[in-house]
């Protein structure tokens, strides 16, 4: 009978343990998770890895519209301080419905000038209807299709659907901060979502 070298019992035994350590050590917020969509723990934008501030979803009366992360250089419980905050951001939107390009524009809008004051909302004039222009050429967007909505340092506000860019790049980090208001600020598009952004359970 040909011979065949046998490990013994406790190294295998210890491989296997040693094996099953790893997975427990593996971190249960690797990935968020809100109606079916995951959300990572971090995302690279710009050259830095951004931190899962919180995630949530948009309801409209009893609709489920979006699943929405909010990315940031660090994590942070207070809109205020988001707001103030330097380098790259992003919000990212799932779809949870069909939508068009225009639900999007007319929805973003919408909020802007509600979260903003009239003297704020007179000089980002330009730079909303960029924005908006940008989003009605989405055109018919599909349940499950992603859309992100990043701050890129020395670049400024950038719209990207399905992962590939669309229009320009809108300068300025204010005009980011005032975009977050939207879901963040005084009057959010949705109450329980802006808990769920700023680290609250969804």
């Amino acid at each position: 009978m040909p011979w065949f070298p046998r490990l013994p019992l406790f190294p295998r035994l210890a491989g296997l343990l040693l094996a099953l350590a790893c997975l427990a050590a593996t971190p249960a917020w690797a990935v968020r998770e809100v109606r079916g969509v995951k959300f990572a723990d971090s995302s690279p934008l710009a050259g830095q890895v951004l931190q899962l501030n919180g995630v949530g979803v948009r309801v409209k009366v009893i609709v489920d519209v979006y699943a929405a992360g909010l990315y940031l250089p660090r994590k942070d419980t207070s809109a205020a301080n988001i707001f103030d905050m330097h380098g790259p951001k992003s919000m990212h939107i799932v779809l949870l419905r069909d939508l068009t390009g225009e639900d999007f524009a007319d929805a973003m809008v919408k909020g802007f000038r509600k979260n903003n004051s009239d003297s704020d909302n007179a000089k980002y004039l330009p730079r909303i209807e960029a924005i908006r222009d940008t989003m009605l050429t989405f055109g018919s967007v599909k349940k499950g299709t992603s859309i992100h909505i990043d701050f890129v340092p020395g670049a400024g506000t950038r719209a990207l659907i399905g992962g590939v860019q669309k229009g320009n790049d809108i300068p300025g980090e204010d005009f980011y901060a005032a975009l977050l208001k939207i879901w963040l600020g005084n009057h959010p598009v949705d109450t329980s979502l802006k808990e769920d952004l700023l680290g609250g359970a969804p």
